[in-house]
Protein backbone atom coordinates (compact mmCIF):
# COMPACT_ATOMS: atom_id res chain seq x y z
CA UNK A 1 0.00 0.00 0.00
CA UNK A 2 1.51 3.38 -0.96
CA UNK A 3 2.63 5.65 1.88
CA UNK A 4 0.02 8.29 1.00
CA UNK A 5 -2.81 5.75 1.42
CA UNK A 6 -1.28 4.58 4.70
CA UNK A 7 -1.23 8.17 5.94
CA UNK A 8 -4.83 8.70 4.81
CA UNK A 9 -5.92 5.56 6.64
CA UNK A 10 -4.04 6.66 9.74
CA UNK A 11 -5.80 10.01 9.76
CA UNK A 12 -9.14 8.34 8.99
CA UNK A 13 -8.59 5.96 11.91
CA UNK A 14 -7.62 8.71 14.34
CA UNK A 15 -10.54 10.90 13.22
CA UNK A 16 -13.19 8.21 13.65
CA UNK A 17 -11.95 5.49 16.01
CA UNK A 18 -13.20 7.05 19.26
CA UNK A 19 -16.65 7.71 17.79
CA UNK A 20 -16.88 4.19 16.34
CA UNK A 21 -15.80 2.58 19.59
CA UNK A 22 -18.47 4.49 21.54
CA UNK A 23 -21.06 3.71 18.87
CA UNK A 24 -20.29 -0.01 18.97
CA UNK A 25 -20.02 -0.15 22.75
CA UNK A 26 -23.61 1.08 23.05
CA UNK A 27 -24.70 -2.02 21.11
CA UNK A 28 -22.46 -4.61 22.76
CA UNK A 29 -22.32 -5.77 26.33
CA UNK A 30 -18.62 -5.33 26.96
CA UNK A 31 -15.73 -3.11 25.99
CA UNK A 32 -13.50 -5.94 24.78
CA UNK A 33 -16.08 -6.98 22.15
CA UNK A 34 -16.54 -3.34 21.17
CA UNK A 35 -12.78 -2.87 20.75
CA UNK A 36 -12.53 -6.04 18.68
CA UNK A 37 -15.42 -4.96 16.48
CA UNK A 38 -14.03 -1.45 15.97
CA UNK A 39 -10.62 -2.86 15.08
CA UNK A 40 -12.13 -5.41 12.69
CA UNK A 41 -14.13 -2.62 11.03
CA UNK A 42 -10.94 -0.76 10.17
CA UNK A 43 -9.24 -4.01 9.14
CA UNK A 44 -12.00 -4.60 6.63
CA UNK A 45 -11.45 -1.16 5.16
CA UNK A 46 -7.74 -1.89 4.84
CA UNK A 47 -8.36 -5.34 3.33
CA UNK A 48 -10.81 -3.86 0.81
CA UNK A 49 -8.21 -1.20 -0.09
CA UNK A 50 -10.76 1.57 0.27
CA UNK A 51 -9.45 5.08 -0.24
CA UNK A 52 -10.77 7.08 2.75
CA UNK A 53 -11.13 10.15 0.54
CA UNK A 54 -13.88 8.34 -1.42
CA UNK A 55 -16.04 7.79 1.65
CA UNK A 56 -18.66 10.53 1.60
CA UNK A 57 -20.31 9.68 4.94
CA UNK A 58 -17.65 8.07 7.14
CA UNK A 59 -19.85 7.46 10.17
CA UNK A 60 -22.59 5.82 8.13
CA UNK A 61 -20.00 3.73 6.30
CA UNK A 62 -18.27 2.64 9.51
CA UNK A 63 -21.52 1.91 11.34
CA UNK A 64 -22.74 -0.26 8.46
CA UNK A 65 -19.59 -2.38 8.56
CA UNK A 66 -19.71 -2.56 12.36
CA UNK A 67 -23.40 -3.54 12.35
CA UNK A 68 -22.62 -6.46 10.02
CA UNK A 69 -19.76 -7.55 12.27
CA UNK A 70 -21.99 -7.36 15.35
CA UNK A 71 -24.63 -9.43 13.58
CA UNK A 72 -21.98 -12.00 12.62
CA UNK A 73 -20.70 -12.10 16.20
CA UNK A 74 -24.20 -12.76 17.56
CA UNK A 75 -24.87 -15.41 14.91
CA UNK A 76 -21.60 -17.20 15.71
CA UNK A 77 -22.36 -17.12 19.44
CA UNK A 78 -25.86 -18.54 18.90
CA UNK A 79 -24.39 -21.28 16.73
CA UNK A 80 -21.72 -22.04 19.30
CA UNK A 81 -24.27 -22.09 22.13
CA UNK A 82 -26.54 -24.47 20.21
CA UNK A 83 -23.59 -26.78 19.55
CA UNK A 84 -22.47 -26.72 23.20
CA UNK A 85 -26.03 -27.47 24.32
CA UNK A 86 -26.05 -30.52 22.04
CA UNK A 87 -22.73 -31.68 23.47
CA UNK A 88 -24.17 -31.50 26.97
CA UNK A 89 -26.80 -34.05 25.94
CA UNK A 90 -24.13 -36.63 25.14
CA UNK A 91 -23.20 -39.24 27.70
CA UNK A 92 -19.96 -38.25 29.45
CA UNK A 93 -17.96 -41.09 27.87
CA UNK A 94 -18.91 -39.86 24.37
CA UNK A 95 -18.33 -36.16 25.03
CA UNK A 96 -15.28 -34.67 23.30
CA UNK A 97 -12.34 -33.40 25.31
CA UNK A 98 -11.95 -29.63 25.78
CA UNK A 99 -9.28 -29.64 23.03
CA UNK A 100 -11.56 -31.55 20.65
CA UNK A 101 -14.43 -29.21 21.51
CA UNK A 102 -12.24 -26.20 20.68
CA UNK A 103 -11.22 -27.71 17.33
CA UNK A 104 -14.82 -28.62 16.54
CA UNK A 105 -15.97 -25.08 17.33
CA UNK A 106 -13.25 -23.64 15.07
CA UNK A 107 -14.45 -25.94 12.27
CA UNK A 108 -18.05 -24.96 12.93
CA UNK A 109 -17.14 -21.26 12.68
CA UNK A 110 -15.24 -21.88 9.42
CA UNK A 111 -18.24 -23.71 7.95
CA UNK A 112 -20.56 -20.97 9.16
CA UNK A 113 -18.41 -18.32 7.44
CA UNK A 114 -18.31 -20.33 4.23
CA UNK A 115 -22.10 -20.75 4.19
CA UNK A 116 -22.88 -17.16 5.20
CA UNK A 117 -23.80 -15.93 1.71
CA UNK A 118 -25.85 -18.97 0.69
CA UNK A 119 -29.66 -18.97 0.64
CA UNK A 120 -31.34 -19.96 3.90
CA UNK A 121 -32.86 -23.16 2.49
CA UNK A 122 -29.43 -24.36 1.33
CA UNK A 123 -27.99 -23.73 4.79
CA UNK A 124 -30.92 -25.50 6.46
CA UNK A 125 -30.51 -28.56 4.25
CA UNK A 126 -26.78 -28.69 4.87
CA UNK A 127 -27.14 -28.34 8.65
CA UNK A 128 -29.91 -30.94 8.80
CA UNK A 129 -27.65 -33.34 6.96
CA UNK A 130 -24.40 -32.62 8.76
CA UNK A 131 -25.56 -31.85 12.30
CA UNK A 132 -28.78 -33.81 12.59
CA UNK A 133 -27.66 -36.71 10.42
CA UNK A 134 -30.85 -36.64 8.36
CA UNK A 135 -31.07 -38.25 4.94
CA UNK A 136 -32.10 -36.39 1.82
CA UNK A 137 -35.63 -37.83 1.91
CA UNK A 138 -36.28 -36.56 5.44
CA UNK A 139 -34.72 -33.18 4.65
CA UNK A 140 -36.92 -32.91 1.55
CA UNK A 141 -39.98 -33.69 3.64
CA UNK A 142 -39.10 -31.10 6.30
CA UNK A 143 -38.28 -28.37 3.77
CA UNK A 144 -41.19 -29.34 1.50
CA UNK A 145 -38.96 -29.71 -1.57
CA UNK A 146 -37.97 -32.64 -3.77
CA UNK A 147 -35.12 -35.00 -2.92
CA UNK A 148 -33.43 -33.81 -6.11
CA UNK A 149 -33.59 -30.22 -4.84
CA UNK A 150 -32.00 -31.30 -1.55
CA UNK A 151 -29.22 -32.90 -3.62
CA UNK A 152 -28.66 -29.61 -5.43
CA UNK A 153 -28.65 -27.72 -2.13
CA UNK A 154 -26.05 -30.10 -0.73
CA UNK A 155 -23.89 -29.78 -3.84
CA UNK A 156 -23.94 -25.99 -3.53
CA UNK A 157 -23.15 -26.06 0.21
CA UNK A 158 -20.39 -28.66 -0.07
CA UNK A 159 -18.86 -26.81 -3.01
CA UNK A 160 -18.85 -23.60 -0.99
CA UNK A 161 -17.19 -25.37 1.97
CA UNK A 162 -14.60 -26.89 -0.35
CA UNK A 163 -13.80 -23.56 -2.04
CA UNK A 164 -13.43 -21.79 1.30
CA UNK A 165 -11.29 -24.55 2.78
CA UNK A 166 -13.81 -25.45 5.50
CA UNK A 167 -14.11 -29.16 6.24
CA UNK A 168 -17.69 -30.33 6.91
Amino acid sequence: MPASNTNKLGFFFSDHHRWLLQHVQRRLSNRADAEDTAAETFCQIIAARVDPDTIEQPRAYLSTIARRLIFDRHRRRRLEQAYLERLMLLPEELAPSPEETHLLLESLHAIDRSLADLPLEVKKAFLMSQLDGLGYTEIARRLDVSVRTVGRYMTVALRQCYLSGAQP
